[in-house]
Parts: C-alpha cells; sequence; structure tokens
C-alpha cells in the first residue's frame, strides 16, 4: 500500500492509486480534507494531541485541513495549528506542504485557498466532507476559488478506508479485546448499591487503565430498559449489560456483553441470550470474500422473523474502524442515515464489521451482544470474542 512521495523520499501512509482512482470515479480533480478520522487515516495515523478531546477554542474552532490533487501527489499538503509546528519540527508530517500557523476555521481554510491558487492546475471540482467542514469554512472556500465547483466527497474517503490494513486490524483486535477485558473487570467489582453512574465510572477508569480513550457506555440494569446513567442501584438477581466503545490509537473497540449479579441466570434467561447469541452466529456464517454484504441480514433475518421474540427484537450489522458505522454499509434498516449500499457487492478481505442482536424483553430486561468480526479470505475472526455468556457479576 506504501508508496513513495517524488523528492522527499517519504512514504505516503495510504493507496494514493486506489484514492486517485475513487476521485476519478466521482469527477473529481481534488478534494479538502477537514474531518479528524480522515485527516488521520491520511496522516498515515497522525492526530494533534492538543485537539484530541475538544474543537473549540476562542470565538473559532480547530480545523485541520488535507489537501489532496488526483494524481498529484507532491502537490498535497497539510494545514495545522499553530501549536503543531512544534510536530513539524518532528518531522510528523510525509506532505510537501505543511503549514502550522493557524488559529481557526477560516484561518485554516484561507491557507488551503492559498495553496490551491498557487498550483496553477487544472482544478475545476473539489470535493470537501461537507457534514465535517463548519459553514463559515466551506462559505470562504467557495467564494474566494472562483469558478471551481465545490460538492461533497465524503463518499471516495469512506471507501478508501473500507478495507483494513494489517496494522488498522491489529488496533481493532486490540481495541476489543482490552474493551471486553474492561468489561470483565467492572462485572467483578460489582457490589450491591451500586449506581449504573458509579459502574459506568468504574469501567472509565477500566479502559483508562488498557490505555483506550473511554468514548461511551450505554449500560442496563435490571428489567429496566432506559441506557442512560443514573442512580438506579445495583441489586441482587438484576441482569446488566455493557455497550461500550473504548478507542485504542484512533480505532474504536465497540462491543456488548452480559452479566448477572449474585444470582444464576434461569432458564429463561439462559434460553433469552442463547437466542441472541444463535442469531449472531448466524449473521457471521455467511462472511467472507466475495461474499455478498445483503448476505449478513438475510442469515439474522431468517431467525428474527420467525423467533417468537421479533415484535422486541433489533438487528444490525455495520462498518468499524476510525468510526463507528464506516463502510462497508450493510444497514438496509434501523433508522440510520444511510442506506446499504454495500448489500449488493461484495465483502472484501480486511473489511471490519459489527453484528449487534438486541432483545428489549418487556419482563426480563435488555438483553444483547454486539461483536467486531473481520472479512477473511474463507471466513471470519472475531475480536475481542470472550464473555460471550451470562458473567457473573460480584464473582
Amino acid at each position: 500500500m506504501e508508496n513513495v512521495q517524488p523528492g522527499t523520499g517519504k512514504a505516503i501512509p495510504f493507496d494514493a492509486a486506489k484514492l486517485d482512482h475513487l476521485l476519478e470515479d466521482a469527477n473529481l480533480d481534488a478534494v479538502v480534507v477537514t474531518s479528524k478520522h480522515n485527516v488521520q487515516y491520511l496522516l498515515g495515523g497522525y492526530r494533534f494531541f492538543f485537539f484530541d478531546y475538544m474543537d473549540a477554542i476562542g470565538t473559532s474552532r480547530y480545523l485541520p485541513v488535507f489537501f489532496y490533487q488526483k494524481g498529484r501527489p507532491e502537490n498535497s499538503a497539510y494545514i495545522g495549528y499553530r501549536l503543531e509546528g512544534f510536530e513539524k519540527e518532528l518531522g510528523k508530517f510525509w506532505t510537501p506542504v505543511v503549514k502550522t500557523s493557524s488559529s481557526g476555521s477560516t484561518d485554516a481554510i484561507g491557507h488551503a485557498v492559498d495553496h490551491i491558487k498557487s498550483l496553477n492546475g487544472n482544478i475545476r471540482r473539489i470535493g470537501v466532507e461537507s457534514a465535517f467542514i463548519p459553514a463559515d469554512a466551506e462559505k470562504a472556500l467557495r467564494q474566494n476559488l472562483g469558478n471551481v465547483e465545490v460538492v461533497d466527497g465524503l463518499f471516495p474517503l469512506e471507501r478508501l478506508r473500507a478495507v483494513k490494513t494489517p496494522a488498522e486490524l491489529k488496533l481493532l483486535r486490540e481495541a476489543s479485546e482490552r474493551v471486553v477485558e474492561a468489561m470483565q473487570a467492572t462485572f467483578r467489582r460489582c457490589r450491591a448499591g451500586m449506581t449504573k453512574i458509579e459502574i459506568v465510572d468504574t469501567l472509565r477508569k477500566l479502559e483508562v487503565e488498557r490505555d483506550l480513550t473511554f468514548e461511551y457506555c450505554l449500560h442496563t440494569m435490571g428489567a429496566n430498559l432506559n441506557r442512560a446513567h443514573s442512580e438506579q442501584a445495583l441489586k441482587a438477581g438484576d441482569i446488566m449489560s455493557l455497550d461500550s466503545g473504548g478507542n485504542y490509537r484512533g480505532y474504536i473497540g465497540d462491543l456488548c456483553r452480559m452479566a448477572i449479579f449474585a444470582a444464576e441466570p434461569d432458564a429463561e434467561l439462559i434460553d433469552l441470550l442463547g437466542h441472541v447469541e444463535e442469531i449472531q452466529q448466524a449473521a457471521r456464517k455467511p462472511i467472507r470474500n466475495g461474499a455478498l454484504g445483503g448476505e449478513i441480514y438475510a442469515a439474522a433475518e431468517a431467525l428474527t422473523e420467525k423467533s417468537r421474540h421479533l415484535p422486541y427484537m433489533e438487528f444490525l450489522a455495520h462498518g468499524m474502524g476510525l468510526i463507528s458505522h464506516e463502510a462497508p454499509r450493510l444497514a438496509t434498516s434501523g433508522g440510520m442515515n444511510y442506506t446499504g449500499y454495500d448489500a449488493d457487492k461484495p465483502l472484501a478481505t480486511g473489511m471490519v464489521i459489527s453484528i449487534e442482536t438486541t432483545m428489549k424483553h418487556p419482563q426480563r430486561g435488555f438483553v444483547k451482544l454486539e461483536d467486531t468480526v473481520a472479512v477473511t479470505d474463507t471466513g471470519w475472526e472475531g475480536f475481542g470474542d470472550t464473555a460471550r455468556g451470562w458473567n457473573k457479576a460480584g464473582a
């Protein structure tokens, strides 16, 4: 995948030929990239530590800008915040042009405009990430580039990341395993009377101890289906779900595991989680290089549609990587803001998929498993694929 930047000897950390092909298909001459995740990908994993958790500063916001021209990687540029000058001194950037003097969104996009104008190239159509560029920056881009057409360019950037490299797969495996380890440790620390707030705070600390950035936790307890943090207190016999996203070096581990506190699961609970697991395994069965993405839903729905629990069951499968719900786009339902683009297209080795089956049982409560599965040449590989049954909380 790596190719060398002419004149610098530095490796381009993504498949430039693939990006060129995607831009050609989208009829784009260049892209101006402003989302943290896509900038990180195009810079080979770099993310500025100062703005890792925030964007707002003063009266504006941090806006990293990466420029790439189709077929001309030597014209690539990165526009960073003024404090990123320290990172420039350390040689963190592969791009031939690096400007680290911006202090806000319009300032950053202004530097990008100056760079684009300096090229004197045949750039007539530029793609931006419409959902990730602030209004003032987009307005400045359109006003100052004359006859250049500015359109949404998210799709080719998403497709570029769809197939993960071995290094990315390793990070996703680590993220998933560490999240599950933190969940198991949290279950063991549960005590009677602990609130949902305290349990989530425990998980947060245990994820951080495992070098994860805690992003979120949806948490249920007992028969209550509410997944928000609250003062609800844990008592003997309560079932629990922890559905958490932990970020490891930019890549997300997003899984859900179940437990029961100070009791053994009865036959009905064993049956309910077993049914969820059956659907999870059925959804994995067709996964392999070359299988159509829609086969995952077809396999799961063959069971859910005839289930006596259908009225309160949900199934969802989606891509995972730097963000949740990235390519492949498999969801044809579930209230997502995209369609199942990959449902009738082949899966490829290196794609990573989150599979989740949820049961909102009206009497017993919330029962769910969420797993992360990588596509291989001959099948699939589960990441963090442990603790899938009824874990014993408080043990």
